[in-house]
């Protein structure tokens, strides 16, 4: 598993629900990366969308780079 996201309501809620997935985590020995952990954003980019208080929005560095590509030849 590369990302997972949890959302709640409240910052309590949300600490208690993230709980639990660790707590899973630990269960079926799932091993993750310091590195590539953060918590309690306030926005962030999953699966090539930038998820924030405004909603879910297309990553726009993610469309710069398809508009860069060359055209196909045939």
């Amino acid at each position: 598993m590369n990302e997972f996201s949890i959302y709640e309501g409240t910052f309590e809620l949300c600490l208690k629900k993230l709980s639990k997935v660790l707590l899973r985590c630990e269960e079926v020995n799932l091993m993750l990366n310091r590195e590539q952990c953060h918590f309690m954003l306030l926005d962030g980019v999953i699966l090539g969308h930038v998820i924030s208080h405004r909603g879910i929005e297309v990553d726009k560095a993610k469309i710069q780079v398809i508009d860069c590509l060359p055209l196909p030849l045939r």
